[in-house]
């Protein structure tokens, strides 16, 4: 087998696919012309196709389970249009790029930027310096390798899993990596293996994370639409006091004043309810708010469309999300 590396560990690749016979020669026919109407705006020539396919059918023969590995098989657990998408970006194209930057996740349908900031949130706790350098270096990395001798993020992608999922599970543990090497600890597994953000947590602290979310859901049902855009703007986009204030048409004095009303209550409702519940830990208003910040890039009421609309409302746009 052919071998990848990326983030010092090696990728397998076969060297080969198993024969085409002639139904699976139909099935590949039918898989394109698929493909094609899907996204016709996402251009693709049959030898680019074929190309694509076979490079991905070696990069999954390696996972396979037991047993023969055959094109019926791993045609039948193609996620075509996300394998389009991938391919799409991979040659350089637009629509592709446009519809990866679209496209959602989790079961609160946000956008896949606004979920690989809560990841970093989660992985970089009141850093926001390193969580915005997080993204912006996992993006990079999606089609330029880290080095020479590495493999880009998506030319790994074999297709047998939805796009967007999987790319926040490889942003995960290609940092999980780097913070466990930074502290002399053996690095992760390769990005196949499954670790959970919000795996149980160890002393009672999964019951606290269920009440904050309980408690952090109810506060931002208590806030109005002006309040809602403030706080999307000042944690989604980062936005500063001064570009945040032009947007309101304040003085940064003002916003200042409206921004810490905001984190007084969110920290009095939330930590009541964990005090009420019978919260006995030392630093309350750390934890909440080091997990506001993932509630919040992950929250529908404060999405790119919501956020969108209620700017539109005041005559504004959204700032890049990018």
């Amino acid at each position: 087998m052919g071998l990848y590396f990326h983030s010092d560990r090696p990728v397998n690749l076969a060297d080969t696919t198993p024969p085409l016979t002639a139904a699976d020669k139909g099935r590949v026919a039918l898989l394109y012309h698929f493909v094609r109407l899907q996204m016709p705006a996402v251009k693709l020539s049959e030898p680019g196709f074929l190309k694509h396919i076979d490079r991905t059918f070696r990069i999954f023969i390696p996972k396979a389970p037991a047993g023969p590995v055959t094109w019926a098989k791993y045609l039948e657990g193609l996620y075509a249009v996300d394998w389009l998408v991938c391919v799409g970006c991979l040659e350089g194209q637009n629509a592709a790029w446009e519809a990866l930057f679209n496209a959602r996740t989790g079961r609160s349908d946000c956008l896949l930027v606004d979920a690989l900031r809560a990841r970093a949130v989660r992985l970089y706790p009141r850093d926001e310096e390193r969580q915005d350098t997080a993204v912006t270096e996992f993006w990079s990395n999606l089609i330029a390798p880290e080095s020479e001798d590495t493999l880009p993020v998506l030319a790994r992608y074999d297709g047998q899993r939805p796009l967007a999922p999987w790319l926040i599970r490889v942003f995960q543990n290609w940092h999980l990596s780097k913070l466990r090497q930074t502290s002399g600890v053996t690095a992760l597994p390769d990005d196949e293996i499954a670790l959970p953000m919000d795996a149980p947590k160890a002393d009672g602290a999964g019951r606290w994370h269920e009440t904050f979310v309980g408690a952090a859901h109810e506060w931002l049902g208590t806030l109005d639409d002006e309040e809602r855009l403030l706080l999307g703007l000042r944690w989604r986009y980062r936005l500063s006091q001064r570009e945040a204030a032009k947007l309101f048409n304040l003085n940064e004095g003002t916003l200042t004043r409206r921004t810490d009303k905001l984190r007084d209550r969110a920290l009095e409702h939330i930590g009541g309810k964990l005090v009420a519940d019978g919260w006995t830990g030392d630093d309350l208003e750390g934890f909440v708010l080091t997990e506001l910040g993932s509630l919040l890039t992950d929250d529908p009421r404060l999405s790119a469309d919501n956020l969108g609309r209620l700017l539109a409302a005041k005559g504004k746009t959204l700032p890049s999300a990018s």
